[in-house]
């Protein structure tokens, strides 16, 4: 073992090792004096907000002219113009390439708002559009700066190959025998559609009291199915835990769970057979891709959920065009509550065995139509808080 005094001599030899390199070339082209990146005087020069209800569209700029786009959904759109507007303050002369320096100065912001349902929507559509604006700087689609891609299409569905049956309704706290049979039929029909090589699934929807799912779950071996859906309101594993003891269906979640902490004890009490991470409700591509491979660590696929705009739905697909363990993305490319044609543009094809084209780019590959997307912005807006009642009056789960 070396002294203590030899130790202190081989530190004082590499502190003089490196004031001579910064005598020889100059601290400021030292690489490893960088860490700012000086180098680079590309920055985020504005942020600007468009709400359509119910997203609101970010669009950042910088000062090389490069523009990227973000979307934000899933939380009331009056409220999230506002924060993304304030969390600019953040972003605010910021070298926009430091995607992953800038989440987590986002994130950590705010002790008592880091992990909300609202701060991380929010932070997706910033992401997003960091994405798009790296992306279009080195003139690549965004996988190819996520490693590149891993396949070279993306199975979706809704297709001719694959469906996935609705969620029911609501119930009573339990289910009836009418329930039930309902439930089947709606599965068999979807199975006789798609034939034995397609794929079927069903979305529980966290609506389906758990003892009902166990006994449905009992009348759907013959039907073949995918995954399970949403088998329970997230927020007690041991529910979770329950149901995958007692079902042999394969059970999938995770559009309602953010980030690689929340995702983390399925995947250690083993009660997920897949993760279905929302890119636009995770925290956007810097998440989305973290999570991938923390359940590739489990030997668990995603399957993406997404009922985005088609920003969204291309930053979803560019992470799963980069990733190994993938089952099946959900994908909705002419819903015009989600995508109006007028406003973003791409260029989606599904092929005949329900696979669809790796999104272009450069960046996420949309082309937004700016004047339309004013255009939409005056028009009246319409959220409303969603709910659901029961019967009895009392509040449901939905």
């Amino acid at each position: 073992m070396p002294t203590r005094r030899e130790l202190l001599s081989t530190a004082a030899l590499i502190a003089a090792g490196h004031s001579l390199l910064n005598a020889a070339i100059g601290a400021n082209q030292n690489p490893a004096d960088q860490v700012v990146d000086r180098a680079s005087s590309l920055r985020i020069t504005a942020l600007r907000t468009y709400l359509v209800s119910p997203h609101v569209f970010i669009r950042i700029e910088t000062n090389a002219g490069i523009v990227g786009w973000g979307d934000i959904k899933g939380v009331d759109p009056r409220v999230a113009k506002v924060l993304v507007e304030s969390l600019y303050e953040l972003l605010d002369g910021e070298n926009p390439t430091r995607i992953e320096h800038l989440w987590q100065k986002v994130f950590r912001s705010h002790r008592n708002m880091r992990g909300g349902a609202l701060m991380i929507h929010t932070l997706a559509g910033i992401d997003m559009a960091l994405w798009d604006i790296a992306g279009k700087l080195w003139g690549v689609p965004v996988y190819r700066l996520l490693g590149g891609p891993t396949r070279d299409r993306i199975r979706v569905y809704h297709t001719p190959q694959a469906k996935k049956v609705p969620p029911p309704g609501l119930f009573e706290q339990s289910g009836t025998p009418a329930d039930i049979e309902k439930i089947v039929a709606s599965i068999k029909a979807a199975r006789e559609q798609v034939g034995p090589a397609g794929a079927v699934m069903f979305d529980a929807h966290s609506a389906v009291p758990p003892a009902t799912l166990i006994q449905l779950a009992a009348a759907l071996k013959p039907y073949d199915l995918l995954f399970i859906e949403e088998p329970a309101v997230p927020g007690n594993i041991e529910v979770f835990k329950r149901l995958k003891e007692q079902i042999a269906i394969p059970l999938a979640a995770g559009e309602r769970d953010r980030t690689i902490y929340e995702m983390l004890p399925y995947l250690q009490h083993g009660c997920l057979d897949i993760l279905q991470p929302d890119c636009c409700h995770t925290g956007g591509i810097t998440s989305m891709k973290k999570i991938a491979t923390l359940a590739e660590a489990f030997f668990v696929p995603i399957a993406p959920h997404c009922t985005a705009s088609n920003l969204g739905i291309a930053a979803s697909l560019h992470v799963t065009a980069a990733v190994p363990l993938f089952l099946i993305h959900e994908f909705y490319p002419d819903n015009g509550g989600f995508n109006p044609a007028t406003i973003m543009r791409m260029d989606w094809k599904v092929d005949a065995e329900g696979y669809v084209n790796l999104p272009g780019g450069p960046g996420l590959g949309i082309e937004v139509d700016e004047k339309n997307l004013e255009e939409a912005v005056k028009k009246p807006q319409n959220y409303k808080w969603p709910g659901r009642i029961l019967k009895d009056g009392s509040i449901a789960d939905y």
